[in-house]
C-alpha cells in the first residue's frame, strides 16, 4: 500500500498543472472524504470546489512539512504552504493537521487548524474560501 501525504496531495492539488482536479482528488482522498479546516466542515465536494477556486488565484508554491507522523490509518503533521498567487503577492500559512488514512493509504478525513504567518486580511480565509 502507497499511503499519501500532505506534500504530495497538497503539491498534485495546486501546483502541478499536468495533472486535473479529478484526477488529484481520487490519487489523494477517498469518495467520502471530509475535512474541517478552523471548525468548519466540508464534504468532498464542497472541498474540490474550495480547490477549484484556489487554482484561480495560485501561481506557484511549496509546501514545508516540519513534523510528519503515521501511526497505522493515523496521520498528523505541522507544516507550511508558501503560495505566491497569480497577482504576485505571497502567502504563508502554518497547518496543523489530524487525519484518517483508509485502506489503501488515501486521506478520509482530516482535521485543521491554520495560522495565517503572511499576506494580507483578504487572505486570512484561503484555507476554506471558494
Amino acid at each position: 500500500m502507497t499511503r499519501t501525504g500532505i506534500k504530495a496531495a497538497l503539491t498534485d492539488l495546486l501546483f502541478n498543472g499536468d495533472i486535473t482536479l479529478t484526477e488529484a482528488a481520487e490519487r489523494h482522498f477517498t469518495p467520502d472524504y471530509r475535512q474541517r479546516t478552523d471548525g468548519e466542515w466540508a464534504d468532498r465536494a464542497d472541498f474540490l470546489d474550495h480547490i477549484a477556486h484556489l487554482r484561480t488565484l495560485v501561481v506557484d508554491g511549496e509546501v514545508e512539512v516540519h513534523e510528519e507522523l503515521y501511526d497505522g490509518d493515523k496521520y498528523a503533521d505541522r507544516h507550511t504552504c508558501h503560495i505566491t498567487k497569480k497577482d504576485g503577492s505571497t502567502v504563508s500559512m502554518e497547518v496543523y493537521v489530524f487525519a484518517d488514512l483508509s485502506h489503501d493509504g488515501r486521506f478520509q478525513r482530516i482535521e485543521e487548524t491554520t495560522l495565517m504567518l503572511k499576506g494580507s486580511d483578504a487572505d486570512r480565509d484561503l484555507g476554506s474560501a471558494r
